[in-house]
């Protein structure tokens, strides 16, 4: 028997298929904006299967895309980067202010990412003689 046997090429799915769409190249990159960030968050993250986890993260980013947006940073329990999807972030809680949200993550990421980059912009300014 062959691989063909259990998976013909002329099986109506594989006809019906059509070959996925590829952006240009350097294209899909440009679609994504990054946004600093700072501040240490411990996230109530529920993953792609529907498990809800904990985790301490040292935000580093927003990534701005395409229909979804990601909290990166690095995950304190494993000192390796995540990128979180801020739709699947069930509640953040910022335990140096004691700040806990439930509702609004998504803004309240923005605005704060917001606040930091004119907080930034304000101590560059140079001084006027």
């Amino acid at each position: 028997m062959e691989f063909r046997d259990f998976h013909p090429s002329n099986a109506p799915a594989s006809r019906a298929r059509r070959p996925a769409a590829q952006a240009p190249s350097g294209e899909a990159h440009g679609l994504w904006r990054t946004l600093p960030l700072e501040g240490a968050f411990e996230v109530v993250y529920e993953d792609a299967r529907g498990v809800w986890t904990t985790r301490i993260l040292d935000a580093r980013e927003l990534k701005l895309g395409p229909g979804r947006t990601l909290l990166g940073g690095t995950d304190r329990a494993h000192g390796l980067y995540r990128g979180l999807r801020a739709d699947r972030i069930r509640r953040l809680t910022e335990p140096a202010s004691g700040t806990r949200i439930e509702t609004g993550i998504l803004d309240w990421l923005l605005a704060r990412a917001e606040a930091q980059r004119r907080a930034r912009a304000g101590r560059q300014r140079p001084r006027a003689a």
